[in-house]
């Protein structure tokens, strides 16, 4: 079942109200100035953290082919993708819906070469249909990295080291990441005989933490009442060092279930030798919402945070879906998650000014493009003034157009008793506003006279140059 592709309605066939218009698609957000800057902030200190151990930055593309990706989505997230037909071919086309699934294509085409390890990262959104009422976003915005082309618990625990590190460094300070192996889980509903679409109805209520739906299917399959209260059991096995107890009380002589709790027992302690321990948990009934999970996976919390701030795990036969398989694991962080867990409004705001602006009189315009580029070349914001300069002085009109634009100085060409290659220079103009009275404001302004050759030498902080 795909989403139905809607056809644009014309004016004639649903009139557009005012309140339409003014209403922006469910799911979706719209970032002011502010925000904007200290979203980009987060963004910037999670990459450079990304950067330090030595990931590099993929760009991938917004839409692809369906049936090229599909091969890397499961059914369920296949019927919440946005779908539309490319025009020139007639094929279908996705809004990308999962990042990790684009890089397994990209690497299995070739695209990056065929030198292992690669240590990929990226700033992306991705875009899944969600019920109105869901309350979720549809448009998610990710930081994620990738490492692929190694099979061995050191790089399970270099993936979890690395999104703490980058949690740490985005200020969050009270998180925990929950670590299990999705083997554990898989395997015990292999051993209950419970029919393949069984077993995904009890994976994804294992991965809501949904033990009510769990314990229907279980019902439903008929699983016997021992092994259904192993697989009940599970779910509720986290914590500390005692959970790989119970856990291996669980397995039995199960050569397989014990063979994920070795392996989670040794990346735990990795990670507890390597000062990680209060950050972690572990959980047998850790189960990621994604079938191509198939080893280590983890999630992580913060208090006071509703749901899982990000996650990841390994997947080593995603790739192989669309060539050769090649062992990987990979994290995302959901960037929006993240910034509300660490109170954004921490991070210090821009304090938006612009350094010039730049008047002219009617005879002198065609200069103003000219010395708001000689300006900007040396890194000032300059805007170009609307006012004009008219009598003796006229830059009484400009001071004024200044501070309301928030605008540190003015450059005026074409004033009286200048020269055509000669502005004038009024910096301090944001000071203004406070001083007791204007006969001070006046006074902490500095007026020169410069070439305008000279102005490429000015800096942004010049404007404030007493």
């Amino acid at each position: 079942m795909c989403l139905p592709r809607l056809k644009p309605l014309s004016v004639a066939a649903r009139p557009i109200s005012g309140q339409d218009r003014s209403l922006i698609p469910i799911g979706m957000t719209t970032i002011l100035p502010e925000a904007a800057h200290r979203i980009r902030v987060l963004q910037q200190t999670l990459l450079t953290q990304l950067s330090r151990w030595g990931y590099q930055e993929i760009i991938l593309p917004t839409f692809e082919y369906l049936d090229v990706l599909a091969p890397g989505l499961e059914p369920e997230l296949i019927e919440r993708c946005y779908q539309f037909a490319d025009r020139t071919t007639g094929r279908i086309l996705v809004l990308r819906p999962d990042a990790t699934a684009q890089i397994a294509r990209t690497v299995a085409m070739g695209m990056m070469g065929t030198h292992f390890p690669m240590r990929l990262c990226y700033r992306t959104s991705v875009f899944r249909y969600e019920s109105e009422h869901a309350g979720r976003d549809r448009e998610i915005s990710q930081v994620g990295a990738e490492l692929i082309g190694m099979d061995d618990l050191t790089r399970d625990s270099e993936i979890i080291s690395l999104m703490i590190d980058c949690l740490v460094q985005a200020g969050l300070t009270s998180f925990k990441v929950s670590v299990g192996h999705v083997g554990f889980f898989k395997q015990l509903l292999a051993q209950s005989g419970m029919s393949d679409a069984g077993q995904k109805r009890a994976e994804q209520a294992a991965a809501r933490k949904d033990l009510p739906r769990l314990e229907e299917v279980l019902t439903h399959e008929r699983v016997t009442r021992a092994t259904a209260k192993a697989i009940l059991e599970a779910p509720g096995l986290y914590g500390r060092e005692e959970v790989l107890q119970k856990g291996r009380r669980l397995a039995g002589r199960n050569q397989v279930l014990l063979g994920t709790l070795d392996r989670l027992a040794r990346v735990y302690e990795q990670l507890v030798a390597a000062g990680r321990r209060d950050m972690l948990l572990l959980d047998l009934g850790e189960f990621r919402g994604f079938d191509y999970y198939d080893g280590i996976v983890f999630d992580v919390f913060a208090e006071g945070a509703g749901t899982e701030l990000g996650g990841g795990g390994r997947y080593d036969h995603l790739i192989g879906r669309f060539g050769s398989e090649v062992p990987s694991t990979g994290f995302a962080l959901d960037l929006g998650r993240l910034f509300r867990a660490i109170d954004g409004r921490n991070i210090p705001a821009q304090t938006w000014r612009a350094d010039y602006l730049v008047v002219t009189s009617p005879q002198a315009w065609k200069r103003s493009a000219e010395v708001a580029s000689i300006l900007r070349s040396g890194g000032s914001r300059v805007i170009e003034g609307g006012a004009k300069l008219f009598g003796r002085d006229g830059i009484s009109a400009a001071i004024r157009e200044a501070g309301a634009q928030q605008v540190a100085a003015v450059v005026a060409l074409g004033v009286l008793g200048t020269k055509a290659d000669e502005a004038v220079v009024v910096k301090n103009i944001l000071n203004d506003s406070r001083s007791i009275n204007q006969t001070q404001a006046t006074a902490k302004r500095v007026r020169t006279k410069m070439k305008i050759a000279a102005l490429a030498g000015l800096s942004s902080k010049e404007a404030f140059a007493q």
